[in-house]
Parts: structure tokens; C-alpha cells; sequence
């Protein structure tokens, strides 16, 4: 959660938004500020049209120097604008839009953190499935190599067991690979130093989970995803944002007003004042307000079209998550029993191959057949704890509840 990319982008992405909501806010605040000034000058009368005499008295045709100083604070207040206000109330749903996409973005962080790990447990079970296959085709293979030397058996069974030998160490070899790059995945997604060296402290865990009804999922769905308590947000923003267009045809009030002291110097100067106050009716802004209003109406449909595929969206993933949840439960249940029946076929055929009654390669299809349940079993306990985590997010609660649904908890 400190680390991930995505996570900071949208941390930034609503102190943007926050930026944005005090600009429009602005708007309806007093605005007070300061200003000192000393002014000299020389005034050509000639050039504002002063020629001839003034009371029988020659006119100067360049008056000054002269100079004159001023300290005064100034006062502009916006007393009611409609269009401002409005404008202010979108930015606050905008950034609570943004808030809550940024709390999205943790829900799609234990998402992505959560598949990783899940992935880098499975690689891991391949690892010590495919080690423990190597160790059953290396006694196979020295029992195929006694057997040749006494005469027992035909160097075909010898060869064909060390074929199967290399087979399962090429497999280790890929399995142990694998499991390395899944480990530098978790490591780079949870934002762990480079070359950093960590072990997976879980096993894959399987705890069942009784689903409720998908209307309850639905409903929580819709209260609870910040993706789609985001969307509302932003269409509300958007729906005052065109009141906000529309507002421009709105008359404004406003009040400025200054206090200061003026004078020659300073200790030779006097407080002087004015308070103004003033309605601005617009008639006629070459359309402006028009084209507001048009690029409000834009965003308005874009914010209800994105508003309503989101609905449909969260549906489908949280009708999708539970029928992987479904499938994996039962794929789990009948991989077991695979597992176990294909470890009773290896037992036999290695006792009837011992005893034999039979070519090693009756064991060599056994231990075919018992990799392939390992990896089934692997791979359905790998999608079953997926999709509760899917389900977790898909209803809005993956930061905080993914940690019951694995464990079997609603």
C-alpha cells in the first residue's frame, strides 16, 4: 500500500482534485490585499490639450514634478454568484470522486497482491510435486538398473525409466524456474527492494465457503465499491457542473471596497475610503454561455453512459466470481480424489513391476498419470482461493475481508 505505483498516481490524483476544489471555492471567499505606492510624476498639459492662457495667466505646457503616496487595503467579495456556487459543489463531488477511486486503488492493490501470492504458493506446490516425482523416478530408475544386472528384467525397461528420470528433472528444472520468477513478481508488486530475498510462509490453503445469494452480493456490491460510489459522485459533478453552464445567464452581485491613507509623504497624508457595491446582468456574451452548456450536457451523458456500463460491469464480476467459486470447489474435490486414486495405481503397478508381473512401463504411465492430478489439484486450489478473492473485490471488500474468504469466513 506505501509502495505500489498505481496507489501513489492515485493519491496525487486526488490532492489534484482537493487543488481544484479550493480554486473554485476561491471564487465565493473574500479576496483582501495590500498595497503601498508612491507615485512622481511630471504632467504635460499640452499634451491633454491645455494651449493659450487660463485667467489671463499663461498655461505651462509641462506641469511637476510632483509625487504623492498611498497605503490601502482592498476588499472584493463576491456576494452571490449561482454559477460560482454551483461550480464549488462540483469540485467537492469531484473530489470526493477522487477519493474514492483512490480507495479503489488499494481494492485493486490486494487484488493484484493477492493473485501474485496465490500464484507464487501454486509455484511452489509445483516445485516440491515435481521434486517428489524425481525422487519416485529415481528409485524406479535404480530398481529398473538391479533388475537388468540380475537378468530380471530387458534393458528396455532400464532405458525407458532413465528417460522418465530426465523427464521429471527437466520438469523440476522449469517448476524451480517458474517458481523464481513468480517470487521476483510478488516481490516487485509489493514494492520490496530489488534482489531482496523473502520465503512464501503459507502453503495453499483450502477452506470452503457457502455463498449467499447473489442479490446480497449485488447489494453490497453497489454499496460498498468505491469504483462505483466514485461514478456517482462524478455524475453529481457533472449535473452541477451544467447547472453551473446554465447559471451563466444568472445575474451577479459583488462588493468592493478599499481603506487606506494618501498624502504627499507619509506624515503628511489622510485615511480616505470607499465601499462600492454592484448587479451584473449579462445580456449578450457571444454565446459563451451556450457552449458551456453544450460541453455540460457532453460530460453529463458521458458521466450516466460510464455510470451505467460500471452497474452492468460489477454484475457480471460478481456473478463471474461466483460460479469460478462454484467450479473450483467442485474441481477441488474431484482432483483430491485423483490424486489419491492415481497414487494407488503408482503403488500397485510399482509392486506388480517389482514382483514382475508386469514392464516398468505400466509404472511410468502411473507416475504420468499421478503428475497430472498433482497439477489439476495445484491448479483447482490456485482458482478456488482466487475467486474468493475476485469476490472479495468484486463486492468491495477485498482490503478488509480477503483475509475471511480465504479462511472461509463471509
Amino acid at each position: 500500500m506505501r509502495n505500489n505505483l498505481g496507489l501513489l498516481l492515485a493519491s496525487d490524483q486526488s490532492q489534484a482534485a482537493r487543488g481544484q476544489r479550493w480554486q473554485a471555492l476561491s471564487e465565493l471567499l473574500p479576496n483582501v490585499s495590500i498595497r503601498a505606492m508612491e507615485d512622481v510624476q511630471n504632467l504635460s498639459l499640452t499634451a491633454l490639450g491645455f494651449r493659450g492662457n487660463l485667467f489671463n495667466a499663461p498655461v505651462p505646457r509641462v506641469i511637476g514634478p510632483f509625487n504623492y503616496f498611498d497605503l490601502r487595503a482592498n476588499l472584493s467579495q463576491n456576494v452571490f454568484s449561482y454559477r460560482d456556487l454551483q461550480r464549488e459543489r462540483a469540485a467537492s463531488q469531484s473530489l470526493k470522486a477522487a477519493d474514492l477511486n483512490s480507495k479503489d486503488a488499494r481494492e485493486v492493490v490486494v487484488l493484484a497482491v493477492g493473485n501474485a501470492y496465490l500464484q507464487a504458493i501454486a509455484a511452489a506446490a509445483r516445485v516440491e510435486t515435481a521434486e517428489a516425482q524425481v525422487t519416485s523416478a529415481q528409485a524406479l530408475s535404480q530398481r529398473a538398473a538391479d533388475q537388468l544386472k540380475a537378468g530380471l528384467t530387458p534393458a528396455i525397461d532400464a532405458l525407458r525409466s532413465q528417460v522418465e528420470l530426465q523427464n521429471r528433472q527437466q520438469q523440476l528444472i522449469v517448476a524451480r524456474n517458474e517458481l523464481a520468477k513468480t517470487t521476483l513478481s510478488v516481490a516487485r508488486i509489493i514494492g520490496l527492494p530489488p534482489g531482496q530475498q523473502f520465503v512464501l510462509t503459507e502453503k495453499a490453503p483450502f477452506q470452503s465457503l457457502a455463498p449467499l445469494p447473489i442479490e446480497t452480493y449485488l447489494q453490497r456490491a453497489y454499496t460498498s465499491r468505491a469504483d462505483y460510489q466514485a461514478a456517482l459522485a462524478q455524475l453529481q459533478s457533472a449535473e452541477l457542473s451544467r447547472k453551473a453552464a446554465v447559471a451563466g445567464h444568472y445575474p451577479t452581485v459583488d462588493i468592493n471596497a478599499n481603506i487606506g491613507d494618501i498624502g504627499v509623504t507619509p506624515s503628511q497624508s489622510n485615511g480616505t475610503w470607499q465601499v462600492m457595491g454592484g448587479i451584473n446582468i449579462p445580456v449578450f456574451a457571444g454565446n459563451r454561455v451556450h457552449g458551456d452548456v453544450l460541453i455540460a450536457d457532453a460530460q453529463l451523458k458521458q458521466a450516466r453512459q460510464q455510470l451505467g456500463d460500471l452497474r452492468g460491469r460489477i454484475d457480471y464480476e460478481v456473478r463471474s466470481a461466483l460460479l469460478d467459486l462454484n467450479a473450483a470447489a467442485d474441481q477441488v474435490a474431484v482432483a483430491r480424489s485423483s490424486v489419491d486414486l492415481a497414487e494407488q495405481t503408482l503403488a500397485q503397478s510399482q509392486d506388480r513391476f517389482s514382483a514382475g508381473v508386469a514392464d516398468n512401463l505400466e509404472v511410468v504411465q502411473a507416475q504420468e498419470s499421478v503428475a497430472a492430478a498433482h497439477e489439476s489439484y495445484i491448479q483447482s486450489l490456485y482458482a478456488h482461493n482466487l475467486a474468493k478473492v475476485e469476490l472479495a473485490y468484486a463486492i468491495g471488500d477485498a482490503e478488509q475481508g480477503v483475509r475471511r474468504y480465504l479462511k472461509g469466513n463471509q
